[in-house]
């Protein structure tokens, strides 16, 4: 059986950036089980299991564009440290729930400290970055009516979403 839409997925993957850094892995894991076609994974790698049947081998690069995005520069602000009361120690790296103007909120990651403000980045970590994967087509499969209505599969030992 080959990967199309409304195929359940399963496949590891090892992860790098474009100097060879490992990012993740799913080696010695689980494999990472996916909806094909439901928008669960980043659309570059998505795109490129469409047609790959178990057993496959392959290496996949992914444009900044077509994972994460670009990094939009709006989503990096400088807040007030006040903003953040209660606080007692705040260090690059350290992430938090922002507010939005819509009731919701994003996540946040600290990435410089002065005296007065506090630079946050609501780009996801991995935004702006090409990626590349190395994976291994693990099972593919028909998605069951239940998978189908809620969206996303159930590997081995998961429960309801």
């Amino acid at each position: 059986m080959t990967i199309k839409d409304n195929s359940a997925v399963s496949f590891h993957y090892t992860l790098t950036d474009d100097d060879g850094q490992q990012l993740d892995s799913s080696v010695g894991n689980a494999p990472l089980a996916y909806l094909h076609g439901a928008g669960n994974i980043i659309p570059g790698l998505e795109n490129a299991l469409k047609g790959k049947s178990v057993g496959d081998n392959m290496t996949v690069a992914v444009s900044a564009a077509e994972g994460y995005g670009e990094v939009q520069s709006e989503l990096i602000q400088q807040v007030p440290r006040d903003a953040f009361q209660g606080v007692d120690s705040i260090e690059v790296g350290m992430q938090f729930e922002a507010q939005t103007g819509q009731g919701g909120s994003v996540p946040v990651t600290v990435t410089a400290i002065s005296e007065d403000t506090i630079t946050v980045d609501g780009n996801h970590p991995l935004a702006g970055k090409n990626l590349n994967f190395e994976v291994s087509i693990e099972d593919v499969r028909d998605a069951t009516p239940e998978e189908l209505e809620l969206g996303h599969i159930h590997g081995p030992n998961e429960e309801d979403q």
